[in-house]
């Protein structure tokens, strides 16, 4: 992905019932938790993240893939895959995977320490996850290109 062109970029956690969506800032210093969207029905799913990119002048899309501990894919991996060979369809900026593994259990003992009760987790629970494989992401690429 060419990650040097200006503009945002966002970030998926496509689960089966709900898809995280996170935001970094025009600088792609900052990820920030931004919503989340019901995934079923799928093209209902997929409009709306074309909508968000659009609304937010999105330049390049990183979507988590969560690969089995053993860094295969598996089911839910393929899952992924699957939803975002048709989000290619509705898109037309730069899409990237990355390794997800253990992000949800970041989101929530992150979600925990800030004393969230438990339904505040439950609804944030996936753009919390999305907006740690976005900072990830940028982090990596700063140190990458600095």
């Amino acid at each position: 992905m060419k990650i040097d062109e200006p503009g945002r970029v966002m970030a998926l956690d496509v689960g089966e019932q709900r898809i995280g969506v996170a935001l970094s800032d025009p600088t792609r210093t900052l990820a920030t938790p931004l919503t989340t969207i019901r995934a079923k029905p799928r093209a209902t799913a997929l409009k709306r993240i074309a909508s968000l990119i659009r609304e937010h002048d999105v330049a390049a899309l990183v979507v988590g893939l969560p690969l089995t501990m053993s860094g295969d894919v598996g089911p839910q991996a393929a899952l992924v895959q699957q939803f975002v060979e048709e989000l290619r369809r509705a898109i037309a900026i730069p899409l990237t995977f990355v390794d997800e593994r253990l992000t949800t259990v970041a989101a929530e003992r992150m979600m925990i320490d800030l004393k969230l009760k438990p339904e505040q987790r439950k609804a944030r629970i996936d753009e919390v996850a999305a907006s740690i494989i976005l900072q990830d992401f940028l982090d990596a690429h700063r140190q990458a290109s600095g």
